[in-house]
């Protein structure tokens, strides 16, 4: 391994996965909610907001639908 790299000439290269990244976005979630994946996610040792989006994303790739029914 070099003690120094010279990066100076380099050509940067644009990443090919950038569309497929995930995008931030703001949601409003129940606090029960969130305290119920904050939890799930410290006994599984990984961040809550992984665990809600691999939720999510299982659901949405499963095509899961809502049994909704307003009173």
């Amino acid at each position: 391994m070099k003690a120094e790299y010279d990066f100076s000439k380099m050509n940067g290269v644009k990443n090919p996965y950038a569309k497929i990244l995930k995008k931030q976005i703001t949601i409003r979630l129940n606090a029960k909610t969130i305290d119920y994946f904050k939890k799930m996610a410290k006994e599984i040792g990984i961040p809550y907001q992984v665990l809600i989006d691999s939720y999510l994303t299982d659901c949405a790739a499963n095509k899961r639908k809502l049994d909704i029914r307003w009173l």
